[in-house]
């Protein structure tokens, strides 16, 4: 008897619907075939015990199960809940006319209990584009499938519920979540805020300036000064999540795993901090099978590259295009596959490898030329993508000891969204530009128009601040922000004036 199952191949962030053919006939061997890898052929041994123990057999005949495609390679024990199906069917030891209208996944344990699995949203909007009638998946992502409406989703913890359902013995409880209401109840909170840093007012001004017009930071100062504290709240100032943007992101974490048991959608932009001792691939995506790095687990929120030179140069490198595209494409000999990557950037590193370099109190002991060497370990290209340099500098013990109350992230955000939709308008017609920072050079020049004082301030400022000529689309692009952060249609001298500070390793004295 010849009997159909239908599962689902997750590559890159979507999913390819898999047809799991399941005939026994007389012979006694047992063939999967379709391009299974290990985990996949090993699921013989967890199905037949999983029968065995729910009081059921494997059938003493010969099992052909085929994957369709077959030229696509199909990995991972999730498989193991719609090849146990397909036999019991095929077996007639189960109804069998209910089956072909669900799509399941779920890996079995030997006792019948099923382990979760990854990509599930993906999956679920996949079974909805296919018509099916239901997903039947492990409990722990029920959740995360509920998010797409119309399609039933049922979470189960066991093999034997399954069966009970097909055989019409029970009835499965769908699982139903309100999506919209889930996103807004949550969005706003946050276990970290910006009224938690003492002093530091003109790195959280910079910051502000950062979050507006989405762009990416430098910040260079001694150990302790605060730069990873102030690095973690920037997501708390960032506009909150959109619904489609908390899709979006939820999709590319519930490929790779990321996503909390029993959570069903990302509702906080997220903030990725990778390890300086991370590979290339790790970073960006990629492996024989290719999964989402850290940028694309990064998107629409911050990825922190803490102490940036300790970093490998080559791993550095390969964020320069993504870094301009906001996607990366990982290409293989027989596939492709995309990745979005569109993130904010900050960065922090100390200004030289004792730490104290330009510190108010402690002397720095490194040697002549080692600063500026050590500032050298990180590209001219890619620190042409950062478009705010900022020296953070400790703060004293009598800010530290202070209890006045600071300024909240909700109140920063604030003018942050205002600033945001004022883009927005301004780049309406401009596809795949949302922000000042992803101008290019013809619209600087649309967008911002220096009247003849201002001309000649930025000119002053390259001659006698020695700043590169990399320096000039930037400080007119962070001008434009802080403008819009005052709601002004121009961009003032004192907007101006206020760009050029943040350029501060342009200088061809820093360091030295």
């Amino acid at each position: 008897m010849l009997i159909k199952t239908f599962a689902s191949a997750v590559h890159g962030i979507d999913a390819t619907t898999i047809t799991i053919e399941t005939e026994i006939s007389q012979g006694i061997k047992f063939y999967i075939v379709g391009l299974p890898d290990n985990a996949v052929k090993e699921s013989q041994q967890r199905v037949e015990s999983a029968l065995r123990l729910n009081q059921f057999k494997w059938p003493k005949k010969k099992v052909v199960i085929n994957m369709a495609p077959a030229d696509i390679r199909k990995e991972g024990s999730a498989y193991d809940l719609p090849l146990a199906i397909g036999v019991l069917a095929a077996s007639e030891q189960i109804k069998s006319d209910k089956v072909s209208s669900f799509l399941m996944m779920g890996e079995l344990s030997l006792d019948g209990n099923l382990q979760p699995v990854k990509g599930a949203l993906s999956i679920a909007i996949k079974a909805r584009q296919e018509g099916f009638e239901g997903f039947i998946l492990p409990k722990e992502n029920a959740r995360e499938a509920a998010v797409v409406d119309t399609l039933k989703v049922y979470g189960v913890e066991s093999l034997r519920e399954v069966i009970n359902f097909f055989n019409d013995e029970a009835i499965l409880e769908q699982t139903i979540v309100n999506t919209r209401e889930e996103f807004f109840t949550k969005v706003d909170d946050s276990d970290v805020d910006f009224s938690d840093v003492k002093g530091q007012e003109n790195v959280k001004r910079a910051l502000e300036i950062a979050a507006a017009g989405g762009h990416n930071v430098i910040m260079i100062g001694p150990p302790g000064a605060g730069k990873t504290m102030l690095a973690k709240r920037i997501p708390t100032i960032l506009p909150p999540f959109t619904l489609r943007e908390a899709l979006e992101t939820t999709k590319i974490h519930s490929v790779v795993g990321k996503i909390g048991k029993n959570t069903s959608l990302m509702t906080q932009r997220p903030f990725r901090s990778p390890h300086h001792t991370i590979s290339d691939v790790a970073l960006v995506g990629g492996g024989a099978f290719p999964q989402p790095g850290e940028i694309s687990l990064a998107h629409n929120g911050v990825l922190f590259l803490d102490e940036l030179p300790e970093f490998k140069r080559q791993v550095l490198e390969v964020m320069r295009q993504p870094l301009e595209d906001r996607t990366i494409t990982i290409s293989r000999a027989k596939f492709s596959v995309e990745f979005p990557a569109s993130f904010m950037l900050v960065t922090s590193m100390n200004p030289c490898p004792c730490g104290y370099y330009n510190h108010p109190t402690k002397e720095c002991v490194c040697g002549p030329g080692i600063v500026a060497k050590y500032l050298n370990k990180i590209s001219g290209p890619l620190l042409d993508r950062i478009d705010i340099h900022l020296e953070v500098v400790p703060v004293p013990f009598k800010k530290l000891s202070e209890h006045c109350l600071t300024e909240p992230s909700a109140d920063i955000r604030l003018r942050v969204i205002k600033a945001r939709e004022i883009q927005s308008k301004r780049f309406s017609e401009n596809d795949g530009v949302f922000c000042n920072a992803q101008m290019s050079s013809r619209m600087i020049r649309q967008y911002v128009d220096l009247d003849e004082t201002s001309s000649n301030m930025l000119k002053n400022a390259m001659e006698k601040l020695g700043l590169s000529a990399r320096a000039y689309d930037r400080i007119l692009k962070v001008s434009r922000t802080i403008a819009d952060l005052e709601n002004s249609e121009r961009v003032e001298s004192h907007h101006l004036s206020e760009a050029i500070q943040y350029r501060s390793l342009d200088r061809d004295n820093w360091g030295g």
